[in-house]
């Protein structure tokens, strides 16, 4: 019995319970999804800016009813 819990406390006293550091490295953009990308940033920003208009439309339409 001894001679296994010898080795198995070795095994488990061995384990590092923290990952190694993983090196960090710059993320290159595919040049065929670029374009993607780009699409997807200025559909974004329209999003917003028609999230406003909408919005102080409905402020406006509220002011006027009251």
């Amino acid at each position: 019995m001894k001679w296994i819990l010898i080795p198995l406390t070795l095994i488990l006293t061995a384990c590092d319970p923290t990952p190694p550091p993983q090196p960090e490295t710059v993320r290159t953009p595919d040049p065929v999804f670029e374009t993607q990308i780009k699409a997807m940033e200025k559909a974004h920003a329209v999003e917003g800016q028609m999230n406003n208009a909408t919005e102080a439309q409905r402020q406006q339409m509220d002011a006027a009813t009251q």
